[in-house]
């Protein structure tokens, strides 16, 4: 009693019938005389708070503001609130008015990792499969315990071995490759970013090598990358600041004296492009880089390229972050769309890959998932194939074909419930997803 419990996402990998728990466990919390602050996306949780603190309006330099604090039907009146938006069906994550038909299929054979029962599981290609079923029934050692390490040994002839199953068939032969897209960071280094994990950053440099002051100095592309010596800033070797080691505290970080924590040498920050120099782009959003850079880009091929490269970013809802933030400050889900740019961004012609997603809407928020629906539609198009693992009603409406695992979990799960489309899993009784399906439908 008398304690303040906070809680960061507590319904991450949950079904909405264990979301249903936790909003009864919390609710107890409170009722016995604790205060109960939760940081939460979905929507039955935000629906039974007390309170609600609203922050936006969106994300990255475009948030940070208190858009809304109060109770629920107050907030439902907020029309600056995305947040409200969604929860009154202002906006909305719309079911598609078709579903694809399947190219081709491959089935996993008699999948019996952990407590999948024997089970043989036909996942279609060129289409968005959703793989459901409450909290360990057995879907991620489906998709993480044998699909894909099985499909990495027959594609690559390398990786985990694969979890008990008799063997893959179908169509096999159509698939070049497979990507597990998780959430974990794109990069260990401090000095990696977004700009360079979608190689963006190699054409900007190129532009600034290119610049009348860069060749009179004999500047190339090599002296605007803050990884290699030659350019940047040696005393921080093109971090920006400088790590104090404390022996019984937390690292300090303090802005490099040497460079002002601008990362390079002073003459190759004196290189301008229209009046910027490689500082001043990297200080750029997404979105401000876009603008800057498409003004040219009829007239300046690298510039045009830039903007290719930028544009996925902006369309996954990235268009907030700066080019030079440092990827250990990205979120899990915004390093999960990253990764999803640099797919977009690659030849459109490469189709046959199958990426496989565990959960992809962790941390999102209803306006996030929009857009990372049309992210998966636009690899889809480019004739890819999308297998999710997922609890979020909004994505398995969508979904074009879904594989329900259960019917409980642990040793009453891993048998499929249903295999099928998403309108025939809403007619499920026995399924538990089925009826939270066809109560988001009647809801709708």
């Amino acid at each position: 009693m008398g304690s303040l419990y906070i809680l960061d996402e507590p319904s991450i990998g949950l079904h909405p019938r264990d979301t249903n728990r936790l909003v009864g466990v919390l609710e107890q919390l409170r009722d016995i005389g604790n205060t109960v602050i939760v940081v939460e996306h979905e929507e039955e949780v935000i629906r039974a708070a007390d309170w609600i603190v609203d922050i936006g309006p969106e994300a990255g330099y475009n948030g940070g503001e208190v858009v809304f604090s109060g109770p629920l039907k107050a907030l439902l009146k907020e029309e600056k609130s995305l947040t409200a938006d969604y929860l009154t069906g202002r906006r909305k994550i719309a079911v598609p008015t078709s579903r694809r038909s399947p190219a081709a299929w491959i089935t996993v054979k008699g999948a019996r990792q952990n407590n999948l029962k024997n089970i043989d599981v036909r996942i279609p290609l060129g289409v968005m499969t959703c793989i459901t079923g409450v909290s360990g029934s057995g879907k991620s050692s489906l998709a993480k315990g044998i699909l894909y390490p099985a499909l990495r040994r027959l594609l690559y002839d390398t990786g985990v071995k694969p979890g008990d199953f008799d063997g893959l068939t179908g169509d096999v032969q159509l698939l070049k490759s497979v990507e597990m897209v998780d959430q974990n960071p794109i990069g260990k280094s401090s000095r990696s970013n977004p700009v360079t994990y979608i190689k963006a950053y190699d054409e900007i440099r190129k532009l600034f090598s290119d610049q009348p002051y860069a060749q009179h100095n004999g500047l190339g592309a090599s002296a605007f990358s803050f990884n290699i010596a030659g350019g940047r800033c040696e005393e921080c070797q093109g971090e920006g600041v400088i790590k104090v080691s404390m022996q019984f505290m937390a690292d300090v970080e303090l802005v490099c004296e040497a460079c002002g924590g601008k990362r390079f040498r002073d003459e190759v920050l004196e290189v301008k492009y229209r009046g910027k120099s490689i500082y001043d782009v990297l200080e750029m959003t997404v979105d401000d880089a876009i603008a800057f850079f498409g003004e040219e880009s009829k007239k300046n091929a690298t510039c045009r390229r830039i903007v290719e490269r930028l544009q996925p970013l902006q369309d996954v809802g990235l268009g907030y972050i700066k080019l030079g933030q440092s990827s250990s400050t990205l979120s899990g889900g915004e390093s999960q769309r990253v990764k999803l740019a640099s797919f977009l961004t690659k030849d459109s012609a490469q189709g046959g890959v199958m990426f496989i997603f565990d959960e992809p809407t962790t941390g999102l928020h209803f306006h996030d998932i929009n857009k990372l629906l049309d992210a998966f539609n636009a690899l889809i198009a480019r004739g890819h194939t999308i297998v999710i693992v997922e609890h979020n009603m909004d994505v398995i409406k969508c979904a074009d074909w879904v594989v329900d695992l259960g019917p409980e979990a642990g040793d009453r799960g891993g048998s499929i419930v249903f295999e099928g489309t998403p309108d025939g899993l809403a007619g499920c009784k026995e399924s538990y997803t089925g009826r939270y399906l066809a109560l988001r439908e009647k809801n709708e």
